[in-house]
């Protein structure tokens, strides 16, 4: 039994520096510093900002659709028949064409471009606000599970002093044989209990690593925020003022705006296949037969210019456009139908976070002032019980009344934390990282 109390006291000690290591190896991040960390280095994040990229060079693109083509040949060729001597022969060209006239197609495709081109912005900052909302819930729960883990390493040394002090007493016969295993099963729990909330700390910090991308293996602890944070979060805005801003600062209901915008061009695209096209084209070349001999003469009088207009009239394509812009109606139709469903959503999710953060922040309050409660109150039973006035099962009692009720404070702290946080995201007070 003494090995048994000794591995669990080592183990205590070993909880307490598990994971440490020097000051210097180890990265130390705020809840700030973590976001600001991954909107640097996360790789999601950069290959979202790529995307964006990538459409505004496809509208920069796009503008050069109403600029002519241009472009210039240069041939050199040797033939030879049978019974005949071989020749060489060249041709030189420029040529040039310009859409004047397609029913607008190539106006509104630009205009599409550039549309898609701001969606993507948008696009960006959905991605940005869900990024921060999953760091914030590992940060935050690695945090509580931290803060559980010192909680239960106290009951721990607690338990391992009670074990060994019943061992004492049924060696004197002053408590049952049941008793003293009581005290031990307790240990037993205890001990398996900080193992738990250890791994799952770890686990949360592993997740965290992946989303701010930085090697598994690099040290990481976080830094506990100001205590003062708390009680600032408590003061909740009304919620009418965080209903106003958090629709004015969603991602989502301005990239549904953005796809009804979006469909209304692409129904204009298509309709511009009724119209006739105009273009307009021309083109310069000269070239020279034989050897060289006469050069600047032959391309001199081989010289030749040619300019043209074409008009092209749609007749008949089986329908085709008509079909097209049918189909663009209804797609038309169907993104502002989503566009409404994507406000009634966000409007009821703002909702719904808002009265779920009053709720959260009334059972933190709750929840504080009965984790004290029943600390004062084990201190007491723990006195009582080394004065022999109380039995163990009435110790072990209060003691898990105790431990149900950190339990009880931690999650519905850092859940009210989290919930707080996730309402400034909503609102927008992220979007300056």
């Amino acid at each position: 039994m003494k090995k048994f109390l000794t591995t669990a006291i080592t183990f205590v000690w070993l909880a307490s520096v598990y994971g440490q290591t020097s000051d210097s190896d180890t990265l130390r991040l705020t809840l700030e510093a973590c976001l600001e960390y991954a909107f640097r280095n996360s790789y999601g994040r950069q290959s979202q900002k790529l995307s964006e990229t990538a459409k505004e060079e496809l509208y920069e693109q796009g503008k050069m659709e109403r600029f002519p083509s241009l472009s210039a040949s240069v041939g050199e060729n040797l033939s030879h028949t049978r019974g005949s001597s071989a020749e060489w022969s060249g041709s030189y060209g420029i040529s040039t064409g310009m859409t004047l006239y397609q029913g607008g197609q190539i106006n509104q495709s630009i205009r599409q471009n550039k549309l898609t081109a701001e969606q993507a912005g948008y696009q960006s900052t959905q991605y940005d606000n869900n990024l921060i909302i999953q760091i914030l819930q590992n940060f935050l729960t690695a945090l509580g599970n931290e803060e559980l883990l010192k909680y239960q390493q106290t009951v721990l040394c607690t338990s391992a002093e009670q074990a060994k002090q019943g061992r004492e007493f049924f060696r004197v016969g002053q408590i049952l044989e049941s008793d003293y295993l009581l005290l031990e099963a307790q240990l037993a729990t205890d001990s398996s209990n900080v193992l738990e909330t250890g791994i799952n700390r770890d686990n949360n910090l592993s997740l965290l690593k992946v989303l701010l991308s930085i090697d598994p293996g690099m040290p990481l602890r976080l830094v506990y925020p100001d205590t003062a944070l708390i009680r600032t979060l408590l003061v909740l805005p009304e919620e009418g003022y965080v209903l106003e801003r958090s629709l004015n600062a969603s991602p989502e209901l301005q990239i549904s705006a953005y796809d009804v915008r979006i469909a209304e061009t692409g129904l204009k695209i298509v309709r511009s296949a009724y119209y006739p096209s105009l273009n307009l084209n021309g083109s310069i070349g000269t070239g020279h037969n034989d050897d060289f001999s006469g050069f600047g003469n032959q391309l001199r009088d081989r010289l030749n210019e040619q300019i043209g207009a074409t008009l092209s009239i749609p007749v008949f394509n089986r329908n085709r456009t008509r079909s097209n812009v049918i189909q663009s109606k209804i797609a038309l139709e169907q993104a502002e139908l989503n566009r409404k469903q994507v406000e009634l959503d966000v409007r009821q999710s703002i909702l719904q976070e808002y009265r779920d953060v009053v709720v959260s922040a009334g059972k933190y309050r709750s929840s504080e002032i009965r984790q004290e409660a029943y600390f004062r109150s084990f201190e007491v039973y723990k006195a009582l019980y080394r004065a022999g006035s109380i039995t163990t099962t009435d110790l072990l009692q209060q003691q898990n009344s105790y431990i149900n009720a950190i339990n009880e404070y931690i999650q519905n702290k850092y859940g009210f934390i989290l919930k707080r946080k996730i309402l400034d995201v909503y609102m927008g007070e992220y979007s300056k990282i």
